[in-house]
C-alpha cells in the first residue's frame, strides 16, 4: 500500500489531492504514517516505528492503522497495488 504520487503533503500535515481538489489535515502521528506510506514503508516497519515513537500498544496500533488506511482509501489517496 502506498500513497498516490500526485498527492501533496506539507510539513505541517496539510494534504492536497490535485485529482479531486480536496484537502485534508492530519495530526503528527498521521503525518508520520503518511510520510512512511509515501516512502513505501511496509506495515510492520510502520508499526514498529509508531510503537517506538508514541505510547501505543499493538492492538491500538492495529485498530488505528486500519481506520487510518480505510479513511485514505475512501478519500482516494492510496494506490491500490494489492
Amino acid at each position: 500500500m502506498k500513497l498516490r504520487k500526485n498527492v501533496a503533503i506539507s510539513d505541517s500535515g496539510f494534504i492536497f489531492n490535485p485529482s479531486t481538489g480536496d484537502s485534508y489535515s492530519v495530526n503528527p502521528v498521521g503525518m508520520e504514517m503518511l510520510t512512511l506510506l509515501h516512502e513505501g514503508t511496509p506495515k510492520e516497519k510502520i508499526k514498529s516505528q509508531i510503537m517506538r515513537d508514541y505510547v501505543c500498544d499493538e492492538s491500538t496500533f492495529e485498530k488505528d492503522y486500519y481506520d487510518f488506511t480505510l479513511m485514505l482509501r475512501n478519500y482516494k489517496l492510496l494506490e491500490e497495488d494489492e
